[in-house]
């Protein structure tokens, strides 16, 4: 698993695909980041759990609350010694309290990884171990090995924009399937993080707001 180069990534994607140059010319350098704060998997999972479609702010305020009440990012054993009043009064939806509680206990008993197990296990591996909780889906895991660990080598595929992008540059009619998708981007390897940070940038052009708030 290569360190996340973009001068690299970009003289590959490049060399491999005109679409893609045509597309890196247009957009200039990647700005694509990574989490400074080192996060670990757990905590990242957890905010990615609090955000779950809600509004940023709306998020955040919950986000702050929990942290409020448990004196920062909430443990896997505060969690647990929390019951559901608790949770919910910080305005958590009853299935995402019981989400977290679930990853607690996943961390607790090893299938949550530290940072420093997660670097000895390559990208299926996490994924497969990861979506098995309740309430972490694939594009969950993806976005965590992208900016929480920065893996370079991960394609989103069920990701909208990251399909309409492809559409844009390929001057296709419809957005391909994700099977379709995996098997056309494999040229793109082992740079396809930030070939998805330039699909994303594809599949804003012409809008006047990007819709993507991940990406740096």
């Amino acid at each position: 698993m290569p360190a996340l180069s973009h001068r690299a990534a970009e003289r590959h994607l490049s060399e491999v695909d005109p679409d893609m140059a045509a597309l890196i010319g247009r957009v200039g350098q990647c700005r694509l980041t990574q989490d400074k704060e080192r996060r670990e998997p757990y905590d990242a999972l957890v905010r990615a759990v609090v955000y779950q479609q809600l509004h940023g702010r709306a998020a955040a305020a919950i986000l702050g609350r929990l942290e409020a009440a448990a004196g920062g990012l909430p443990s896997a054993e505060w969690l647990m010694e929390q019951d559901e009043g608790c949770l919910r009064g910080c305005g958590l939806s009853a299935r995402k309290a019981e989400t977290l509680r679930g990853l607690a206990r996943a961390r607790l008993d090893g299938t949550v990884p530290s940072r420093a197990q997660a670097a000895r296990l390559d990208d299926e591996t996490l994924i497969t171990r990861l979506i098995s909780l309740k309430g972490v889906g694939r594009w969950t895991v993806e976005m965590l090995l992208m900016f929480t660990l920065g893996r370079s080598d991960v394609m989103p595929v069920d990701d909208l924009g990251v399909r309409e992008g492809w559409r844009r540059i390929k001057g296709l009619d419809l957005q391909p399937k994700p099977r379709a998708l995996l098997a056309e981007s494999l040229p793109l390897s082992p740079w396809r993080s930030v070939a998805t940070w330039y699909l994303w940038r594809a599949s804003e052009e012409g809008r006047a707001v990007p819709t993507s708030v991940l990406t740096g």
